[in-house]
């Protein structure tokens, strides 16, 4: 079994104001390609400390995050910044678009990252604009996120994480702003990219969206409490 990511017995601390804080104390799991997996939990379970780890928006206090075959702990930032806009796409529940530029643009700012590459090219420009496509937007290009519904702005975060076509898709309560309706069609289209082959992580606090996934992760004060459960079966 391949695996798209590891995490060995990783823990992660804070040092607050003299107190120690453990995010995470010791978890290991395995996300193999073409997986599709809830992880859920209260506040304060650790489940978007891990998400960050995962992203390779932080690193462990402990343990070890293997990415793409490849362990963080070896990579230079540098290194790893690369890995990270190559590997892996992000879809945040507040969308975090920037406000002045088109919908466009804000699909292409990944592009702007890539190691040695300066300007767009006009290839570069027609993938964007397929993305939009494909995302319902190719009427919306040069509209700016406040003209946009929270749907459509979160079909753009969408295009904008598949930009760099990343096999790891990490998604932050993406549904997490959105009506029941406009959350089921961005559902829909993640599992249209799992259908397709790419490796879905998502962290959710709503029961009927964690059910959508193949298997789930349920977290308690920073460690695995159980997996394969749907929520409403989590450990007490």
């Amino acid at each position: 079994m391949e695996l798209a990511a590891e995490v060995i017995d990783i823990q992660k601390h804070y040092f607050l104001g003299g107190v120690t804080v453990k995010a995470l104390r010791g978890v290991s799991l395995q996300f193999p390609y073409g997986d599709f997996v809830a992880i859920m939990g209260s506040s304060g379970s650790g489940k978007s400390t891990l998400l960050n780890l995962l992203g390779a928006l932080d690193r462990p206090t402990e343990g070890e995050y293997v990415l793409g075959g490849k362990r963080v702990s070896q990579m230079s930032d540098d290194d790893l910044s690369a890995a990270r806009n190559k590997m892996i796409g992000f879809i945040f529940q507040s969308y975090n678009l920037i406000a002045q530029y088109t919908v466009l643009e804000n699909i292409e700012i990944p592009l702007h990252y890539r190691a040695g590459r300066a300007a767009l090219t006009a290839k570069d420009r027609k993938h964007c604009r397929e993305l939009a496509e494909k995302v319902g937007l190719a009427e919306r290009l040069d509209h700016r996120p406040f003209q946009l519904s929270g749907g459509q702005q979160q079909r753009v975060a969408i295009a904008r994480a598949l930009v760099n076509d990343p096999q790891i898709i990490l998604a932050d309560e993406p549904t997490g702003n959105l009506d029941s309706a406009t959350g089921a069609e961005i559902m829909e289209m993640l599992r249209n990219l799992n259908a397709e082959g790419r490796t879905i992580i998502m962290v959710t606090h709503e029961p009927d969206i964690a059910q959508q996934a193949k298997r789930q992760i349920y977290m308690r004060d920073g460690v695995v409490a159980g997996t394969g459960l749907f929520p409403g079966n989590a450990p007490k």
